[in-house]
């Protein structure tokens, strides 16, 4: 994230602030001593280098409330029911976090000259084929990625200056399980194996190149959706092997499985290889790889940043 100078620098409200992403954009802010302000719902925080409101944001008016209080100049909206499984467990429950409430969000932000940039995710397509465009119709395999789909559309409906942002991608979390990446080093550093699906193909990025080129669409105000991945295509079971490489860990702990024998209660998309051509031609330059996303990811593991992220839950 390059710093810019603070007067520049917008009133922005990130949701999610306890999430993998909420979280990592918001330390990566507070380092640079740009204002942010999270919000958070069930996990607590501690000893955080940025302010934090604890809203339960599925409860009617509550959003609404707390933008009326803040006043933000930009939204980030990282908040979702992300859990694939609960939202087949919980389908009410994943409509209005994931379908509805983004729809508030966007309405709000256009009545009050606001940006706001909502997250989505790859799964809105069934993978079928893959090499998706932005201009391809998607087709959710699950109550998620269906839920997730009805929030792009809540959005851009409401507010059509607004952006989307369909992502996918790993770092180190509050609970240090919560990205795929998170899972292969915790296996692999205790020497047990670990599955790697060879039928599902992603372009996975790392959650601070993320953060960095969601900062960008901001500072670029791009309305519509945005296929905001990995420049590098390849299966889970290779970037586990990648990962393995990567830290010095044993390559062959990571087996090959198809999705299919791991038991698994959400159906997966298999190929979900959106393109980046139009986030590339909107930014001016080309997304980040596997290999420096990797990179990232050991140098933070070496220099104690996951485990200062971990020490933060209250």
């Amino acid at each position: 994230m390059d710093a810019k100078p603070e007067n520049s620098w917008p009133r922005l409200l990130v949701t999610g602030a306890s999430g993998l992403l909420g979280l990592n954009l918001c330390l990566g802010l507070a380092a640079q001593g740009r204002a942010v302000l999270g919000v958070v719902n069930r996990n607590a925080l501690r000893t955080l280098p940025f302010p934090v409101r604890t809203c339960d944001l599925a409860q009617p008016g509550a959003a609404l409330s707390l933008l009326e209080e803040e006043r933000p100049q930009v939204i980030l909206h990282c908040a979702a029911l992300a859990n694939i499984d609960q939202a087949e467990a919980q389908p009410d429950l994943a409509y209005r976090i994931n379908a509805e409430l983004p729809g508030e969000l966007a309405a709000w932000a256009a009545r009050n000259g606001a940006y706001l940039l909502h997250i989505s995710t790859d799964a809105v397509f069934d993978g079928q084929r893959g090499d998706y465009d932005e201009e391809d119709a998607p087709n959710p395999q699950s109550v998620y990625a269906l839920t997730k789909l009805q929030g792009e559309q809540a959005v851009l409906t409401a507010n059509p200056q607004a952006g989307v942002a369909r992502v996918n991608f790993y770092g180190w979390s509050l609970s240090g399980s919560r990205s795929l990446a998170e899972f292969f080093f915790n296996n692999l550093s205790a020497g047990r194996s670990a599955n790697g699906f060879t039928d599902v193909l992603f372009r996975p990025l790392q959650v601070g190149d993320l953060a960095d080129l969601l900062l960008e669409m901001i500072a670029h105000r791009l309305s519509g959706v945005y296929h905001t991945l990995g420049a590098e295509v390849l299966s889970k079971y290779e970037f586990g092997c990648r990962l393995a490489q990567q830290f010095g860990f044993d390559p062959a702990l990571v087996r090959p499985i198809s999705w299919r024998e791991a038991g698994l209660k959400a159906a997966r998309s298999p190929n979900l290889t959106l393109r980046v051509d139009r986030l590339q031609a909107a930014l001016g330059h080309a997304l980040p790889d596997v290999t420096h996303g990797l990179q990232r990811f050991h140098e933070e593991h070496r220099s104690g940043f996951a485990a200062q992220i971990r020490s933060l839950a209250g």
